[in-house]
């Protein structure tokens, strides 16, 4: 019965931790976007994101987008840099049509830095990235 069902391949939907200024308290932050570089809308877009480490874990983040249209991106989170020695999950399942995707991104520890940065699909900043 397991080989009868089929898990198609998310392809084109990205998440990415990108630094950028913020405007309003003149600081430098760490967001998170999902990033969807697809041809077509995707709906019902769940993301349930947390850290872990062998001795720490944090609360679980879950955020709902009805909508995020074709070539376009939109912001899960805001990061605290403190996360950053922890391994950084982000489960994110959507409909495209009538078919539904699920994808676990994983930002593995100390993988996202100022080093790290390299430039981002339809964003015109640089950021961590995880296809």
């Amino acid at each position: 019965m397991k080989k009868d069902i089929q898990i198609p391949k998310v392809e084109d939907v990205y998440v990415a931790i990108v630094n950028e200024y913020n405007d309003i308290y003149k600081t430098q932050d760490w967001n998170a976007y999902i990033i969807n570089n697809k041809d077509v809308d995707l709906e019902m877009v769940l993301i349930v994101t947390s850290g872990y480490s062998n001795d720490k874990q944090t609360s679980v983040f879950r955020k709902k987008l009805d909508k995020l249209p074709k070539k376009s991106y939109a912001k899960i989170e805001l990061m605290q840099e403190e996360l950053f020695a922890l391994n950084n999950t982000f489960k994110v399942s959507f409909f495209e049509g009538n078919t539904m995707f699920d994808k676990t991104y994983l930002f593995r520890k100390n993988t996202i830095n100022l080093k790290a940065l390299q430039p981002i699909p339809l964003m015109s900043v640089k950021g961590v990235l995880v296809k």
